[in-house]
């Protein structure tokens, strides 16, 4: 719970709520109820105790500094910690249906990084979900594209079912691992950051870009725009720099502007900025932060929060072609960086492009501290 209230900490919650914040509250409230269940017997709370529950912890975690809008900001509902559509919640029933064996093999112990590409862990979860939500029905049977949006919504309940009883097997500790190690597989995958209009950088940087100035002008203009969004990882700043570059390829501009204009990796994160009194800064010439693609929980000392930065050595923005696909990290024929090494970062990695992660602590000066 300490953990948590210092990942969501009341000013830098909205900040991180992507990436450290919100996973990191899904993965305490699914290990809490997969602990509870070793005493109950039950998988999911009904909703007179979801909506208790959730209140409590709600109320725990703010009175250690996390953000009042916290279940706001995240979307969690006490909704979510109920069995849902899954028809499926009885300890012993799921024992029934599932080959937990097979499961608990398969996920008792992940790669994070091999997990994202393999997906042997998904795989086993998803399979999981699948019986329990098919029992009473056809669904079993199905796939593609004969299941139905509602069999959707049951497969998907079906999964928080699936990851308490996983929560409930192994120690606290190992669950968050594994929790946070699958949730960073698809924080990865999306890019968060709201790419506003750039109807003016398409008028800018059109006809071929005759003027360059103009063109890179606009360009810096927009970028301005995202730069005060949140941090994001090395893997959604691709993801960014990937939908922007196609958004602007629908407007005719065809010529590389992220070359032209120098436009980085660390150009579509949150860059130096004041956050209720909390002075945000790298410790470096360099502005702006990527967060590694398995980023670490905050920590909280005497002279403040502090977490792991990836400047990644400006890495420029790799420029899709039409022809080319979603960029992808398990894609081994596209020239992006590669995911890390190591979960902190700090190993070398060689590809199209040498990434050299540096690590840097933001130290930020809490002035309600004492």
């Amino acid at each position: 719970m300490s953990v948590t209230a210092i990942d969501c900490w009341e000013s830098f919650a909205p900040l991180v709520a992507n990436v450290i914040c919100c996973p990191q509250l899904e993965a305490t409230l699914t290990i809490l109820i997969g602990q509870s269940s070793k005493y109950s017997d039950m998988l999911a709370l009904n909703r007179t105790l979801a909506k208790h529950c959730l209140s409590d912890v709600k109320q725990i975690l703010i009175a250690q500094g996390a953000n009042h809008s916290l279940t706001q900001m995240c979307s969690i509902h006490s909704l979510n910690l109920t069995e849902a559509s899954c028809p499926v919640k009885d300890v012993n029933e799921f024992h029934d249906v599932v080959d937990t064996s097979k499961l608990l093999v398969a996920c008792e112990k992940i790669d994070p990084i091999k997990e994202c590409c393999d997906q042997i862990c998904q795989n086993a979860i998803l399979e999981a979900a699948t019986k329990i939500a098919s029992k009473g029905s056809d669904l079993l049977g199905l796939n593609g594209p004969h299941v139905l949006p509602e069999h959707s919504t049951r497969i998907n309940d079906c999964r928080s079912i699936v990851l308490r009883w996983l929560a409930s097997e192994l120690d606290p500790s190992n669950s968050k691992k594994i929790l946070r190690g699958l949730s960073n597989c698809n924080v990865n995958k999306v890019c968060p950051l709201v790419l506003p209009d750039m109807r003016h950088v398409a008028e800018a940087c059109r006809d071929g870009v005759k003027n360059k100035t103009s063109c890179c002008d606009a360009m810096e203009v927009y970028v301005s725009h995202l730069q005060r969004q949140s941090f994001i990882t090395n893997l959604q700043a691709l993801d960014c720099a990937e939908a922007l570059a196609m958004k602007l390829q629908k407007s005719n501009i065809t010529k590389d502007v992220y070359s032209l204009c120098h436009v980085s990796l660390k150009d579509f994160s949150l860059q130096d900025v004041e956050v209720n009194h909390v002075d945000v800064s790298v410790n470096t010439q360099e502005a702006g932060c990527l967060l590694p693609s398995l980023p670490s929980d905050l920590t909280l000392d005497t002279t403040g929060i502090s977490f792991n930065c990836d400047l990644n050595d400006n890495i420029p923005a790799p420029w899709p072609s039409a022809s080319q696909v979603a960029t992808s990290a398990c894609n081994k024929t596209v020239n992006i960086p590669a995911l890390p090494a190591a979960a902190n970062g700090q190993s070398c990695l060689q590809s199209d492009y040498v990434l050299c992660p540096m690590l840097f602590a933001f130290s930020l000066l809490l002035m309600t501290l004492g």
